[in-house]
């Protein structure tokens, strides 16, 4: 084979990386692209069965993983989930985060404090967190990269879906901050907008025959993505073929937004 140039940007043999809520959907989905470009992944959700299953079944394929159960919204949880990364692999160079929840479907005027709160600390403030936890050890690998998953409601507003909204919306100004800042250090910080993609967490939409219906009709691909459909972009932004790429919000979602 003649000497590759490009091809090789896109290999993450010996990198590590953490993935928050990467036990379904496209959390799991991001996890194991990583792993099969190369590097090694840390499986995390709050359940330990949950992670452990997928971290065996990446084994069993010929993939480097290794399962830490971690809840984001507990300051504690997310200190271990750091500190035994580091234990276990001596380095941290990619985090992913991508655990959310939406605990409220319904008009702004029925959101609870409750609510509101619990959707922010998942969705925003826990990523804060991780980054900041991250940020040393991002530095010192030379290479670092976060990758925030938000989502096309942080750009546009969806009825029903305030506080995910607001936090998905939060997420992009703060992967955008912190691209500014932490660029001297060769730490680049992206965002992923998925779309309308077939997972747990939008159940409400998919399942619900008439909101389904309307949302397909504004797709100019008239489909729901599937959470693999979303790997290929946290590979190349975390990758060197994505060496150049900080500051930015790419967005998946079949051409919804135009």
């Amino acid at each position: 084979m003649q000497n590759q140039r490009i091809r090789p940007r896109f290999d993450l043999t010996g990198r590590v990386a953490v993935v928050t809520g990467s036990s379904k959907g496209i959390g799991e989905a991001m996890a194991r692209g990583l792993a099969e470009f190369g590097a090694k992944v840390v499986v995390s959700s709050r359940s330990q069965s949950s992670v452990d299953a997928i971290a065996e079944q990446y084994r069993q394929d010929g993939l480097e993983a290794t399962a830490i159960a971690c809840h984001v919204g507990d300051a504690d949880d997310r200190q271990r989930l750091i500190e035994r990364t580091i234990d276990t692999y001596g380095c941290l160079d990619i985090l992913i985060n991508n655990a959310a929840t939406n605990p409220y479907f319904g008009p702004v005027e029925g959101l609870t404090a409750e609510a509101y709160h619990k959707t922010l600390d998942i969705n925003l403030t826990a990523a804060l967190q991780l980054s900041n936890l991250a940020l040393p050890h991002l530095r010192a690998s030379g290479h670092g990269s976060v990758i925030h998953i938000s989502s096309i409601e942080g750009l546009h507003a969806n009825p029903n879906f305030a506080a995910y909204n607001i936090s998905k919306a939060g997420i992009i100004m703060l992967g955008k901050s912190q691209a500014r800042e932490w660029a001297a250090d060769n730490v680049r910080v992206n965002v992923i907008c998925p779309g309308l993609v077939k997972t747990k967490l939008s159940r409400a939409l998919w399942e619900n025959e008439q909101v389904a219906d309307h949302m397909l009709q504004s797709i100019p691909l008239s489909r729901m993505a599937t959470p693999d459909e979303m790997a290929g972009l946290a590979v190349w932004l975390a990758s060197d073929a994505a060496s150049y790429v900080t500051g930015s919000v790419v967005v998946a979602d079949g051409g919804m937004l135009g």
